[in-house]
């Protein structure tokens, strides 16, 4: 054997072992084995094994490694430890990891992933949607309510109290509804379909607020008062979170509340003296009860030895000295309920803190662990109903409006976009099913719900872009008949609300997701704390085997990005084991960058923003993609549902290799290296192809299965906007047999698909329509104007405020004068 074989042997072995992440011992004891392979063939010589000793048995002689090795590096890591404050700890302690933390391993074990249980509704879950949820739907009037009333109609504000819609998330024992998160989330799509009015009131009290909180955190007493008035709708709760001064940046919050004595009730106790400035709190202007958070101090120590408490949460009845509450802020012709709050010197008992004097202080934990799971479920739901029901509309209407002789839909440029309506709908109904599965089986998933509000509130901003697109002048015209408007409108509220979508990709996904997802990097960072022999045998665990995980990414790297990621694992041989594949390759390339991103920049990597943005987005997509893949295999492997699940997948993980290689770009010297080591042939992965997109749009445009699991859950009943649509389509594509049957008869190719009830009456003439036909036509043609058409206006129809009041004073003023 030559020198060259030996050594390329050693290192393949040596590969071999990393690869599959042996332990330390057994690929020591592999190295050995061909260390002995080349004394055989005098390749190596006392050298070599010296050289040999010297690495493998410190590493293997636990008490040296532990004592010498593990010691100085534990005193390297505290001083190149950034520090972590207390906002930042909390946000990291609350919450747990679920599948985002396998696909962080570098090498997702996708059995795990299809054990995972269907998500699915119970039969009285079912039933509310087919019921008090459909009749709500056929209630609401958009159009009235945004335009005309800026507000819901009293008799749907009591419908919603009646049946409950605000206590889906309270327990039956307090008489709520007790929904899972997956029926909180369909119910909140299906709404979202109809209006965002509609949609936004009743996700914020079963997301972040006072029932919430409540049920976790409150006292006996508290829970016993609040909860059956919150579940029958006596009480209409929010939550004050947001300042002026503090948005994003929640932990600094400028409100504040003193422990002092003061009078209540005519007695004088121990209390809390608020001074709140609260802005963009829903359901505000008609709140009872108000969940407020500030800070809370204790300067004469009334209550312990500490005098600066921390974020606190308390529950404030509306008609509390002090509380000023009313004015309404006005969200982009979208007018939820939403306003400021503000108080001055308010005093209140400190049992209006949730969960009483014990819990003064431990706010911000409360908060971001019901945040994490609030945030998973109300602004990705609404997206994602929302483009369900404007993708099944933008087909339909598609395929009935006609330019140049053919549905508009059959052109290849309307086609692309139809195409990112239905795939991204398809993706956006597996990430809230999944996500939603994921609470209901105990998970806090901060890092799950901030991916989930991120990308699918950004998406439905881009496919409302393409609706917008595809309808033109039918879609920027508001009136009753505009069903996309409003909603075009109200996109920017759901990128704000939250969490600001530029810090959550750029500070929150990453941010959390690198210490919460990594296998290795909290242990180290608790076991630094910890001091003694205990802290030092905790980190000696925790390094090495962070070190063994890097040197394995780097080799499953290397090798996948050579080709070999064809042979890696996939639970399927058929057409989706690529995408498996592929995201075993770039799960491993995700790891390693994280190492080398966290070990070149260190603390530094929190200012990296964009560095830490792209990495979030390879974690982002990664979870997008699984969830997609889960949907598929939930659902029965459908093979006419392949086109979107081949356009989603393929659209995902182009997206998460263009977000790599920026981050490769833009990384200097080291991105480079990584760059030819993850690389070495170029691109892997292209975007879905011209013949995909037409693929993926033509299940948009006709009644089918897959169109139909498409738009499962949403309103289409006849009596709203997009029910319409759907008959009507219906009736258009029934409708052109008959056409071209008057065409032929007539001698008329020239015949234009249009004044179709004219048509009717010239086939009844030439005898080859009968009266049924005929009233089908008329209908077809009836709804082919209502759905090109657009609204029109008197000039005083579109006049408000105070230009309303003062056309109507002139008009009463000239009445009086002609009379």
């Amino acid at each position: 054997m030559s020198v060259a074989l030996w050594v390329i042997a050693t290192l393949v072995v040596l590969g071999g072992f990393l690869y599959f992440r042996s332990s330390l011992l057994a690929t020591s004891l592999g190295l050995v084995g061909m260390f002995a392979l080349g004394s055989w063939f005098d390749i190596v010589g006392p050298v070599l094994w010296t050289l040999l000793a010297i690495i493998l048995i410190p590493l293997n002689f636990t008490a040296f490694r532990r004592g010498v090795l593990s010691k100085a590096l534990l005193g390297a890591y505290r001083k190149v430890m950034p520090e972590i404050s207390e906002t930042e700890k909390d946000a990291i302690d609350a919450g747990t990891t679920w599948w985002e933390g396998e696909l962080f391993r570098g090498a997702p074990k996708w059995k795990n992933l299809h054990s995972i249980q269907k998500a699915e509704l119970s039969a009285e879950e079912q039933a509310f949607l087919d019921g008090p949820c459909e009749e709500v739907c056929k209630m609401l009037n958009d159009w009235e309510a945004t335009h005309e009333l800026a507000d819901m109609p009293e008799d749907v504000w009591q419908y919603l109290k009646d049946h409950k819609f605000f206590a889906m998330i309270i327990k039956k024992e307090y008489g709520g509804l007790e929904f899972s998160a997956y029926a909180q989330s369909r119910v909140l799509q299906k709404l979202a379909g109809v209006s965002t009015i509609l949609a936004s009131t009743v996700g914020v009290p079963n997301s972040l607020g006072p029932g919430e909180l409540l049920q976790h955190y409150g006292t006996k007493e508290q829970k016993d008062h609040y909860l059956p008035r919150l579940a029958n709708g006596q009480e209409i709760p929010c939550f004050a979170l947001t300042s002026p001064e503090a948005g994003s940046d929640a932990g600094s919050i400028p409100d504040t509340g003193v422990i002092c004595k003061g009078q209540w009730n005519g007695e004088e106790i121990v209390g809390i003296k608020l001074n709140f400035n609260k802005r963009y709190i829903t359901l505000a202007p008609v709140a009872t009860v108000l969940g407020l958070a500030f800070k809370l101090y204790d300067p004469e120590h009334l209550l312990g030895d500490k005098e600066e408490l921390g974020i606190t949460a308390a529950l404030i009845p509306r008609d509390t000295a002090g509380v000023d509450i009313g004015r309404r802020h006005f969200p982009l012709n979208v007018p939820f309920m939403n306003g400021p709050i503000r108080g001055e010197d308010v005093f209140v008992p400190l049992d209006y803190i949730i969960g009483g004097p014990k819990m003064a202080g431990k706010g911000w934990r409360m908060l971001v662990e019901c945040l994490s799971v609030g945030r998973a479920i109300t602004l990705p739901s609404n997206s994602a109903g929302g483009v369900k029901s404007i993708a099944l509309a933008t087909g339909a209407y598609s395929y009935i409006r006609r330019q140049f002789r053919l549905p508009v839909g059959k052109m290849e440029g309307v086609q692309e976009a139809l195409a990112r309506l239905a795939g991204n709908a398809y993706l956006m109904d597996a990430v809230t099913s999944f996500s939603t599965k994921g609470i209901d089986l105990g998970e806090k998933p901060s890092v799950i719900s901030a991916i989930a509000k991120y990308h699918m509130t950004e998406k439905l901003r881009a496919c409302m872009d393409d609706a917008m697109d595809v309808h033109g002048g039918k879609a920027i015209c508001l009136g009753p008949n505009n069903y996309l408007g409003r909603g075009y409108q109200g996109v920017p509220v759901a990128i704000t609300v939250e969490g600001a979508n530029i810090l959550t990709r750029n500070l929150m996904i990453y941010g959390q997701g690198a210490i919460r997802c990594h296998p290795y990097v909290l242990e180290e960072m608790l076991a630094s704390a910890e001091t003694g022999k205990a802290g030092l045998e905790r980190f000696d665990k925790a390094i090495w085997g962070h070190i063994g995980f890097g040197m394995s990414n780097f080799v499953r790297s290397l090798v996948l990005g050579l080709g070999f990621w064809r042979f890696s694992n996939a639970p399927y041989g058929d057409s989706t084991a690529q995408y498996y594949k592929q995201m075993n390759r770039f799960s491993a390339n995700l790891a390693l960058l994280s190492d080398v991103a966290m070990g070149v920049l260190g603390g530094s990597l929190k200012r990296k923003q964009r560095i830490s943005a792209r990495l979030g987005d390879m974690l982002s997509y990664l979870f997008i993609a699984s969830a997609t893949l889960k949907r598929f295999e939930d659902e029965g492997r459908q093979q006419a549902d392949l086109p979107l699940l081949h356009w989603a997948l393929q659209d995902t993980l182009y997206k998460l290799q263009e977000s790599q290689l920026a981050l490769l770009d833009n990384f200097g010297g080291v991105g480079a290296v990584m760059k030819a080591v993850m690389y070495p042939f170029g691109r892997m992965v292209k975007r879905p192809s011209d013949k995909l997109d037409s693929k993926v749009a033509k299940i948009l445009l006709k009644p089918n299965e897959s169109r139909e699991r498409l738009g499962a859950g949403q309103f289409l009943s006849p009596e709203g906007q997009f029910g319409y649509l759907e008959q009507t389509l219906r009736d258009i594509i029934a409708a052109e047999e008959l056409f071209d049957r008057v065409r032929k008869a007539a001698d008329n190719r020239r015949l234009p698909f249009m004044f179709l009830d004219k048509v009717a009456e010239q086939g009844k003439q030439l005898g080859v329509l009968n009266d049924d036909e005929v009233a089908l036509l008329q209908r077809a043609e009836a709804g082919r104007l209502r759905v090109i058409n657009v609204d029109d206006f008197a000039h005083e129809d579109l006049l408000a405020g105070k230009a309303a009041r003062d056309y109507a004073l002139a008009q009463a003023n000239k009445a009086a004068d002609a009379a």
